[in-house]
């Protein structure tokens, strides 16, 4: 059976989130802002960020994974579904549960540009080093660990665990 270690309580992910949203309200005011949540992961954490945010914004997801149903990347990106909504000329932020590899990420921020935005700038979550194969740059961040495979609040493995409301450390 997996033990779960409690790494941040609901209530301190509630400040983090309402912290990081009054930089972003601040940063684009009078602008107009894209997020972008990448499914299935940052749903409860874009959906939080935006009743948070005090700038009117327009929401979309891409569904972008590498992890299938192990605890460690493949390395490969699908991209099974992308944004509907028109970005050309306008500022998008990206909103990812957790950068880890940094590979997603990355492919995201590649296929965002190609749609010719004003900006693309990153919100994450989780920023974790451990396993970071390429640099990344994350604008906006809620906290960082270094190592372990986090579940709760949106982030899952093999698709439990996300309707938890703290986030823990999965060890299996």
């Amino acid at each position: 059976m997996p033990e779960l270690v409690l790494v941040l309580k609901k209530d301190d992910i509630e400040k983090m989130v309402a912290s990081v949203a009054h930089r972003i309200s601040s940063d684009y005011k009078d602008r107009e802002l894209v997020l972008i949540g990448v499914l299935k992961g940052a749903f409860v954490f874009l959906s939080d960020l935006a009743r948070h945010l005090t700038i009117p914004v327009k929401i979309d997801f891409v569904n972008a994974s590498s992890y299938g149903s192990d605890t460690t990347s493949s390395g490969e990106i699908h991209l099974s579904r992308e944004i509907d909504i028109d970005v050309k000329d306008k500022d998008v932020l990206i909103v990812e549960d957790i950068v880890d590899t940094g590979l997603t990420l990355t492919y995201l921020i590649d296929y965002l540009k190609s749609l010719n935005p004003r900006s693309v700038k990153v919100c994450a979550l989780i920023d974790k080093h451990e396993r970071r194969k390429t640099k990344c740059n994350l604008d906006y961040s809620c906290h960082e660990v270094d190592k372990g495979f986090l579940v709760g609040y949106g982030l899952d493995y093999s698709e439990d665990y996300r309707h938890l409301p703290d986030i823990y450390h999965l060890k299996l």
